[in-house]
């Protein structure tokens, strides 16, 4: 599905350049989720971006089913990147619309109306009945769902999350990462998770990409963590932790 070769990223600074990503090669399967981890400034981001090509390898290949992105032509990458979706840190809502406007932005943009497809994805995220509020009165857990939902409105293959979770507290971060497990699992999306959030990546990543200094550090099978209990509110799970 992805494949990265030789990929080297750098970025010009006076008269010298910075480098953010250093021959970086490794491939990512269909209905994989696969983590990015690594410290601040490892290159995580800038590797997210390289997949659908908002940022150009300065040397290298990025190739999405088979096609190298770099030898596309500017409409060709535009309907490449139709298949490829995006969650941001911080939802990316406007906030003058409400979680229906938000959602059908990307169709609307594409051209097409299609109403079921955006009812659907608000009750697959369960925030259809929340469609008519504005993102101010939504929770940073509800926005996210949005932003989950409004990515998958165009049905990609390829889900780009940049750590989706990172402002989240921990009990919406299961959440949150019980929806993108269950996305891969009825839409058989591929997902690519950069999250500096080691728990957040174990729970849910079949491999992973350790970056350090913007070179590739590991590249590992991921082990499950053995069940947690589930609990019914978040006050619940905290006295049952703290006790």
């Amino acid at each position: 599905m992805i494949e990265l070769s030789h990929v080297t990223r750098s970025f010009p600074q006076g008269r010298s350049a910075v480098t953010a990503l250093e021959d970086i090669t490794l491939t990512i399967g269909d209905r994989e989720i696969f983590g990015i981890v690594g410290e601040s400034g490892a290159g995580k981001s800038t590797l997210l971006r390289l997949i659908n090509h908002l940022e150009a390898p300065t040397s290298g290949t990025v190739r999405v089913d088979g096609e190298d992105l770099g030898a596309l032509s500017p409409r060709a990458l535009r309907v490449r990147r139709r298949d490829i979706g995006m969650v941001f840190q911080q939802f990316n809502l406007l906030g003058n619309a409400t979680v229906l406007d938000n959602v059908a932005r990307p169709l609307r943009l594409q051209h097409r109306r299609e109403p079921d497809t955006v009812t659907r994805m608000l009750e697959f995220v369960k925030m259809a009945d929340h469609r008519h509020k504005h993102p101010s009165r939504l929770s940073g857990g509800e926005k996210q769902r949005v932003a989950i939902a409004r990515a998958l409105v165009t049905r990609p293959k390829i889900l780009l999350c940049d750590e989706p979770t990172s402002s989240l507290d921990s009990g919406t971060t299961e959440e949150v990462m019980g929806i993108l497990r269950d996305v891969r699992d009825r839409f058989g999306t591929t997902i690519v998770l950069v999250s500096h959030e080691l728990e957040v990546i174990k729970s849910s990543c079949d491999r992973a990409a350790v970056l350090s200094r913007g070179r590739l550090a590991a590249l590992t099978e991921v082990s499950p963590p053995p069940p947690r209990e589930r609990f019914d509110s978040y006050a619940a799970r905290a006295r049952e932790f703290l006790a």
